[in-house]
């Protein structure tokens, strides 16, 4: 769905982020973006069983605090079913109080930034910059064909909203994905493909983050159970990887 193109550099006088604190931890965060129903959520959960990362989904904090019966809650509730795109403070808020909570240190942030007001807001008050930003690339057809075949009890996950949701994709997400493949930082999946597929090239692009990868002089990674590494004259036998 669209494509990346160059966009200008970094705006003249802002604050580049580097220490990526959050309290007294430093953090490790991807943004995982993508249109409505272009597998981002599958992908996220295989990612987390096989890289260790906390999958911190926006929608999904934003539906638990609908749920909680807050007046907060029902302000995102009905600007969710408008198809309109919920204040920057609020998400970060939820986002920060998810990280901060977690025992974990790596994190998968999916859905957010929506925007660049977003994308701002989140640098700015957290002082995280993401490591890279994973993009899932897929056809208005294929994701409104996904969407409209699951039966999740969404409110909105009908034809009309699911229309609203790809124009504001398309008009405020899409930029943000310019700002950072302007700085090397996107990763573009082709999420088109069956899920075995799209998944093949994700653990490609998170090789560096798995448990016990070791980088080998000829700069590959190898993942490696260090339980079942053999000793013998001196030197490691490693079993043979798949």
């Amino acid at each position: 769905m669209g494509s990346v193109v160059d966009a200008p550099a970094v705006l003249a006088g802002q604050e580049e982020v580097t220490d990526n604190m959050l309290g007294d931890k430093k953090v490790t965060v991807v943004f995982v973006l993508g249109g409505p129903g272009s597998g981002k959520g599958t992908q996220c959960a295989n990612i987390v069983e096989h890289f260790g990362f906390t999958h911190l989904s926006a929608g999904d904090l934003l539906r638990a605090e609908i749920k909680s019966g807050s007046e907060n809650g029902t302000m995102i509730e009905n600007m969710i079913k408008e198809g309109k795109i919920v204040p920057s403070e609020v998400t970060i808020k939820l986002l920060q109080e998810a990280m901060i909570k977690s025992e974990n240190d790596k994190f998968l942030i999916d859905g957010f930034p929506r925007n660049e007001e977003n994308r701002a807001a989140f640098e700015n008050v957290t002082k995280i910059s993401p490591a890279f930003v994973l993009f899932f690339d897929c056809s208005e057809e294929e994701m409104e064909r996904r969407l409209l075949g699951r039966n999740q009890g969404r409110v909105d996950d009908n034809i009309e909203t699911i229309r609203k949701r790809f124009k504001v994709f398309v008009e405020s997400s899409l930029p943000v994905i310019e700002h950072y493949n302007a700085n090397d930082k996107v990763k573009k999946i082709d999420a088109a493909k069956p899920i075995p597929e799209v998944f093949e090239d994700v653990k490609a692009i998170f090789a560096p983050y798995a448990p016990n990868a070791w980088l080998r002089r000829d700069y590959r990674y190898v993942i490696i159970k260090p339980l079942i590494l053999k000793k013998s004259f001196g030197s490691y036998e490693l079993p043979a990887y798949p």
